[in-house]
């Protein structure tokens, strides 16, 4: 028996991909948060400030050469790639928006390297002077969202023996 597409994973990635590329646009473009240094205030706690991540998570992996960054777009393609695979493969609906959440903020970041040579983060959430995360974007958010109803869902959800898989 052949699976059919996984419509709402892919329905997933696809709206992600278009909120954070226009997000994206609308800081950089209209906002003119398009610079370094540039911040704009937005709440006490929250400002929109312009950051180019030539890095992957956490600042790891950072890309200084043209062969760093084209690697990374390697490597990041091949883990949207794997995403896919296994969104193809999963039967719960759950999983597969999740996994959507994944593979459009990888698909959104890959653009954003391929296209400028670094990753558009802006989203600065801090406490005072704490700042419990580096400055981020939609697609990462999207994807920390995604990875964490995946943990959550195979710690906490399992499967029970003859229970059949939701559709």
């Amino acid at each position: 028996m052949t699976r059919g597409l996984p419509r709402v994973g892919l329905i997933a990635a696809a709206v992600l991909f278009v909120v954070d590329q226009l997000v994206k646009w609308l800081v950089t473009g209209p906002l003119g948060i398009d610079y370094l240094g540039a911040v704009r205030e937005i709440l006490p706690i929250f400002d929109l400030r312009f950051v180019q991540n030539i890095g992957v998570s956490l600042g790891m992996l950072r890309a200084e050469s043209e062969m760093g960054r084209w690697a990374l777009v390697a490597l990041t393609g091949a883990i949207a790639a794997g995403v896919l695979v296994w969104m193809w493969r999963e039967k719960s609906r759950a999983d597969q928006v999740a996994l959507g959440l994944v593979l459009g903020g990888a698909i959104g970041n890959i653009v954003d390297r391929v296209r400028l040579g670094y990753v558009v983060d802006f989203a600065d959430l801090h406490f005072g002077e704490w700042r419990p995360f580096l400055v981020f974007n939609v697609a990462d958010a999207a994807i920390t969202i995604g990875v964490l109803i995946l943990l959550a869902r195979a710690l906490l959800m399992r499967d029970k023996p003859g229970k059949p898989v939701e559709n």
